[in-house]
């Protein structure tokens, strides 16, 4: 067996590691959700994170060294989440990690969360090219990269104040859908009119390439709130589709404004929202259009 890395990831909800070969081939890649234990809450909560990372992060990690038919000899180094993230979460993964590292006699790296999103867009495609741009967007973060290089990574614009992945979740907290919220808004939009309903496009034209979505929160919850008064019949599915398209409008047209004053020919959209149907549909649609290289791992 060839030498190997393990990585291991808790800076949220999940407790994830994986295997991954000196040659960039991911030989594992386990994940054990909390899906169930805070849907009750309508949220994540940070201390039953926490203590569910205490109880699975050994299992889990030997998950990942079973499936990958390696032992500790071929581990070369341990790769862990550092930041950002929840404090204790990420604690518990930090603290298991350097116990590893410690007791095997070999190095441990911290990883940043969004440099591991980053790097994400290379490995189903690990020729893609530089310069791009990518798009990182998930449920505590927004935020755009121009990278010239594989060396170098340059912030364009963020959130200032919060994620899409967050307003994805709150919109579907409000239509009362569910934990967690982004795919089962997804899921209820895929039925409705994305033109019933016009929310605001934030920061669309202002701002650079700055993002903002704590307005469009504010929008639907007035929305629901005429509509309730009014006593007159209305279709979630129209609400939520037409909600989910002024978020996906926003990100992709920023995104590719980017590409633009930046002249590059390859954009990459990764982190948890990039799995939103919708989002992937128009990003796959402008980039056929405009000639642009797309990743979305």
């Amino acid at each position: 067996m060839s030498s190997c890395i393990l990585g291991i990831e808790t800076s949220c909800d999940e407790t994830a590691a994986a295997v991954v070969s000196f040659e960039g081939t991911v030989l594992s890649n386990v994940l054990q959700s909390q899906h169930a234990i805070h849907e009750r809450f309508g949220g994540v909560v940070p201390e039953l994170a926490s203590r569910q990372h205490v109880e699975t992060i050994e299992v889990v990690v030997q998950e990942a060294l079973d499936q990958a038919h390696v032992g500790w000899d071929d581990v070369k180094a341990v790769a862990v989440t550092h930041g950002p993230g929840l404090a204790g979460a990420l604690v518990v993964g930090v603290s298991f990690a350097k116990a590893l590292a410690y007791a095997a006699h070999i190095p441990v790296i911290g990883i940043h969360h969004l440099q591991g999103h980053i790097a994400s867009a290379w490995i189903d495609n690990p020729e893609f090219p530089f310069p791009c741009v990518v798009l990182v967007v998930s449920g505590g973060h927004t935020h755009l990269y121009v990278l010239p290089d594989a060396d170098h990574c340059q912030l364009l614009g963020r959130t200032i104040d919060d994620a899409a992945g967050e307003a994805f979740d709150k919109g579907a907290k409000m239509l009362g859908l569910g934990f967690p919220g982004g795919p089962a808004l997804d899921r209820l939009a895929s039925q409705g009119n994305r033109e019933a309903v016009h929310f605001p496009r934030p920061y669309l034209h202002r701002g650079g390439l700055n993002f903002s979505f704590s307005g469009i929160k504010t929008s639907l919850l007035y929305h629901l709130r005429d509509q309730k008064k009014s006593g007159v019949p209305f279709s979630e599915s129209d609400i939520a589709a037409s909600y989910q398209e002024a978020i996906v409008d926003v990100l992709a047209a920023k995104a590719f404004r980017a590409v633009s004053q930046h002249h590059v020919q390859a954009l990459a959209v990764v982190g948890g929202v990039s799995a939103n149907s919708r989002l992937r549909h128009v990003l796959k649609e402008r980039a056929a259009v405009q000639g642009i290289q797309l990743a979305l791992p």
